[in-house]
């Protein structure tokens, strides 16, 4: 059978297959949220409450971080909460359709230019993954966005609370007068709480889909103080305060490390560039690496040395503040 017939149909494959294991995890999030949703209507409905049995943001440590494996499993098993967290109009299967039209598209081009066929799936599978990349992106930069925005907010709050305003016209205060990304959650909140949700489930929420340890310390705080009672507002301003001296070190930090980024970024890009630039001047030179036996030990123990290299200079210039 013709070689290239067999790398289209093995390609093929692939993301077929990526397609439907990513299909598969949405509909089953989708199938536990509505599960979740009855489950609250019903027990509200009865007149029992199960905030004692679901986690609280009081019971996890504010500053507890998942392990690797832990974060891998939990990001693939709440994949639908990447679309909420990126702010993305596009739907699970849209997304899906993209990615795999991108891998369709990039394995047909490869064939076409007369890519080597042993390069063709891997060229597929990378561009199938260039959505995904993009939704990372969009969510990192909306988070960012959201943690610069926050301590305005606790002020504003703060200052709502002040002038005998209650916590929630706070929400709506934050809703009404900031910009996106942090008016809309905290409108959310708002609304869920007007819809007859406790606050600290409200909150909850709020803390899963934004993942940032500064907002955790504003919710414990409001539930501690719902709870025990305090001066909420000379709370918030402190929180505040907090939260400005933390970006005033880290930028310190990304000043001091700036450097050591720079030669990261150029010492991880280099081989990459190198292997590119090679292709194209002689890949029959190249492809030596992928045909001998000695150049595939080769390729693999150098792909592993980069890998080994990301995460040292990763460990050393993450200082967290």
């Amino acid at each position: 059978m013709d070689p290239i017939l067999l790398i289209s149909i093995a390609a093929f494959l692939g993301v077929s297959a990526l397609v439907a294991g990513l299909l598969t995890v949405f509909r089953a999030d989708t199938d536990n949220r509505i599960e979740d949703r009855l489950d609250l209507l019903t027990s509200s409905r009865s007149g029992k409450s199960d905030s004692r049995d679901a986690p609280s943001v009081l019971h996890k440590p504010i500053d507890a971080v998942p392990g690797f494996f832990d974060a891998v499993v939990e990001r693939f098993q709440r994949l639908r909460l990447l679309f909420d967290q990126a702010d993305t109009s596009l739907k699970p299967s849209q997304f899906a359709a993209i990615s795999a039209g991108l891998g369709l598209i990039a394995c047909a081009g490869a064939a076409y230019a007369g890519v080597q066929l042993a390069m063709a799936p891997a060229i597929g599978v990378s561009a199938a993954a260039l959505p995904l990349l993009w939704l990372i992106f969009k969510r990192r930069q909306r988070l960012k966005k959201f943690a610069v925005q926050l301590p305005d907010a606790l002020e504003l709050i703060s200052r709502a609370l002040r002038a005998g305003h209650s916590l929630a016209a706070g929400f709506n205060l934050v809703n009404d007068e900031m910009s996106l990304p942090i008016c809309r959650e905290f409108g959310r909140v708002s609304e869920e709480h007007n819809l007859g949700i406790p606050l600290e489930d409200a909150l909850n929420s709020l803390t899963d889909r934004v993942p940032n340890l500064d907002l955790r310390f504003f919710t414990t705080a409001v539930i501690l103080q719902r709870q025990t009672g305090g001066d909420l507002a000379e709370i918030l301003d402190k929180i505040g305060y907090i939260i400005r001296e933390r970006f005033k070190i880290w930028g310190q930090v990304q000043a001091l490390t700036g450097e050591g980024r720079l030669s990261g970024a150029v010492l991880l890009g280099l081989p990459p560039a190198l292997f590119l630039a090679v292709y194209r001047m002689n890949p029959d030179y190249i492809m030596v690496l992928f045909t001998d036996p000695m150049g595939k030990q080769m390729l693999a123990g150098a792909i592993a040395l980069q890998v080994v290299g990301a995460l040292v200079i990763k460990k050393i210039i993450n200082i967290k503040v």
